[in-house]
This record gives structure tokens, sequence and C-alpha cells, in this order.
């Protein structure tokens, strides 16, 4: 029986599996392959453990075919890398494709469908019934990212900033100087502004926490991202509709952190696209990307 590899390589930690048949031999996780955000030492230090731990756990040296879905997979040399470590690994056939595409796998097994991806980062990605592709956003999360947990971090602490000068309470600044670890606020918005600065999506779950306990900056900038995914799914709706004459439906669905453990991000991307497209059918449960990952590493073993 052939042994299967799928890896969903996120953001913040790297999640692989290996199969066989309708067997799960082994789970594992690792830090961040992603070189932007963890540098290219760590993100191949990372890989080589995961694989190590993984190979252990099943009791494999090598497998027949490998999937994996990283963030920033078309960025020049990343494919080069990656494959090169599946070499040392003796993995025979493999692919490495953008994180968004082993969830779009996930959820419709490669039939039509609109993603929205909410953790780290944010990318909204929709197929048509002829495999083509739309998207929106994604575009890093300096640059863009709308309603993911870098976003709700980082504007968490602009809007803060504003609520200050304007002298309205809110208790964003303080937990957050909290979890930085700085003394006051000169030293809170220095290291804010360093280079690379600090991990503003780790701020997401304490932003979470102070909108639940009703902190008007918190509630405005869950809100706000709850706003902006349901704009990035209609986008793409819109798009599948206008290039691709599709008059019927697809189906949405979701993954990430943000909308799976933000109850009122949650609500509120529901309810949004309810009132936007009444038809629309949502997938009540977040898709697990890794499936996406295993379920292509099959077809290519396959090929």
């Amino acid at each position: 029986m052939q042994a299967l590899l799928g890896i969903d390589g996120g953001g913040t930690r790297t999640r692989a599996a290996i199969t066989a048949g309708a067997q799960t031999l082994a789970f594992a996780e690792s830090g961040s392959i992603k070189r932007l955000r963890v540098g290219a030492v760590a993100a191949e230090e990372n890989l080589r453990a995961l694989l190590t731990e993984v190979y252990a756990q099943a009791g494999m040296t090598a497998v027949r075919a490998a999937s994996v879905g990283v963030a920033s997979a078309s960025m020049p040399g990343v494919t080069e890398w990656i494959t090169a470590v599946f070499r040392d690994f003796a993995v025979e056939r493999s692919e490495v494709v953008g994180d968004e595409v082993i969830a779009l796998d996930a959820a419709f097994r490669g039939g039509p469908g609109i993603l929205q991806i909410a953790g780290t980062g944010s990318n909204c990605i929709g197929r048509a019934p002829d495999g083509s592709r739309e998207t929106a956003g994604g575009w890093s999360s300096r640059l863009g990212d709308e309603g993911s947990g870098y976003w709700i971090g980082l504007h968490s602490v602009r809007r803060a900033l504003q609520a200050l000068d304007r002298e309205q309470p809110s208790g964003i600044l303080k937990r957050v100087g909290e979890i930085w670890g700085t003394s006051g606020l000169d030293e809170l918005v220095n290291l804010g502004d360093s280079t690379p600065g600090p991990d503003f999506a780790a701020l997401a779950p304490a932003i979470n926490e102070l909108a639940e306990a009703s902190d008007v900056v918190a509630i405005a900038v869950l809100d706000q991202a709850a706003a902006d995914l349901v704009e990035s799914v209609l986008l793409v709706r819109s798009k599948l509709r206008r290039k691709h004459s599709i008059v019927a439906e697809v189906p949405v669905a979701w993954t990430g952190s943000v909308i799976e453990k933000m109850a009122r991000v949650h609500v509120t991307f529901f309810s949004g696209l309810k009132a936007a497209a009444p038809d629309l059918t949502v997938m009540p449960e977040a898709v697990v990307p890794l499936d996406g990952a295993l379920w292509r590493a099959a077809r290519l073993a396959e090929a």
C-alpha cells in the first residue's frame, strides 16, 4: 500500500500527516516553514524536524507522493528548496502549491466553490466549474491580508493609539504592553514600529478577549475584520459570476482561527453573507487544509 505525505504550511505552524489507504499512520506539527516569516534557515530546520518526526511515527523511510501547501509558494526559490529537502527524505513525487490550494481542495475535491482563509494571513480563492480560479486579497501582512490575525493585531494597536488621542478608554495598549513586555507607551510604539517588528498576529487572541469584555475599540476592529472577510467572498463570487457566466450559487467554505475561534467574527461573517446573498450555502464547519494536501498527494501518486 502506497504511503502518502501531506503538509499544511501555515503562517504560524506546520502540520504533516502520512497515510496509507484509509489509515493515518502519523501526524506531527512544527514551526512555520514560511521563509518570509521565520527566515530561510529556520524554515528548513522546521521542515526537516517535522519530516523526521512524522517518518519516525509512521515507521517509514520513503513515501510515494507528497503535496505541501505553503504560504508564499510562488516566491522565487520556495519550490526548489522544499523539493530538495524532499529528495533527502526519499519522496518519489512531490508538488509545492499555495496553502489556499490545499484548503480549496479540502473543501471541494477539485470542484467549484469559494474558500475564505482567515488565520495569520487572509486570502479568498474561488474555482469555477471549468477549473479556472478567481482570487481576492492575500497581498501580504503589510500590504493587505484584511481580516487576518495579523491585521487584527496591527489595527488594534493603531486604533487604540487613535482612541488615546481622542481620550477614549480602551484596554488594548495596556494588554499589548503586557504581552510585549514594554515598560511604557514610547517603548511600545518603538517596538511596534521596528523592523522586522513584533508578531502582531499573536495579539489577536487578546483582542478577542477584550472584545468579549466589551472593549469598544476591540469590538470595532473585529467587526471590521468580519466585514472585510465578507467583502472578499462577495468579490470572488462576483468575479465568478461575471467572468465565467455562473448563474447558480457555488458553495462557500472557510478555514482559519479568526473565523473558527472568534465568536463575534464568526457570527458577523455568517450573517453578513446571508444578508448579501440569501441563497449562498456556507459550510458550517472549518475545512482542514491538511486533508486537501493528502487528497492531492493521492492524485499525484496515481499520475
